[in-house]
């Protein structure tokens, strides 16, 4: 592999580990669908032949991967672990704001696959439209559906939620 390529490829990892840990939602999966993706990634090199974004091509292969996965494993029921709300609320020193997160963690639990994929392709990973609808292989038109019906969802799960009541210390 030349140092190249191995440069091009190294750049996607954090962004294919995000990604796949918003699909499965456990790290130890995520990092089994990134390995499995980078090595079929590597064997199908050749058919990359430069002609598209690899960023776009990787993604590809790697939503591909989780899908036929998803499809030979029984459905389960999958939630939101502590590790996600954590790692939201890394930077957030309050109580309420921890509990904000997993108010949202849970709201975009709740979305279908559809429309959770899409918004955390675009607002966490930063991916434009376009490249989120060749990597889903949907039209435009059918990303910016989902991106609003998933904004909206968030939008009523965090109007319903309640508000933390804060304790007062009493003497």
């Amino acid at each position: 592999m030349s140092d190249d390529l191995r440069w091009m490829i190294e750049r996607q990892i954090p962004h294919l580990r995000r990604y796949a840990f918003a699909l499965t939602r456990n790290r130890d999966d995520a990092d089994d669908l990134v390995q499995d993706t980078l090595e079929r990634a590597l064997r199908k090199w050749r058919l990359f032949g430069r002609k598209g974004r690899l960023r776009s091509w990787l993604f590809r292969i790697l939503y591909r991967t989780y899908i036929d996965r998803v499809r030979a494993a029984k459905p389960e029921t999958a939630s939101a672990e502590p590790e996600i709300i954590d790692r939201l609320a890394v930077q957030l020193p309050d109580q309420e704001d921890r509990a904000e997160c997993a108010s949202i963690a849970g709201a975009l639990d709740r979305l279908p696959a559809e429309q959770r994929v899409v918004i955390l392709l675009v607002a966490l990973d930063g991916m434009a439209y376009d490249e989120v609808a060749e990597l889903l292989d949907v039209p435009v038109g059918t990303i910016r559906s989902r991106l609003s019906r998933g904004r909206e969802a968030l939008r009523e799960a965090r109007s319903r939620s309640p508000r933390t009541t804060l304790l007062r210390r009493v003497k």
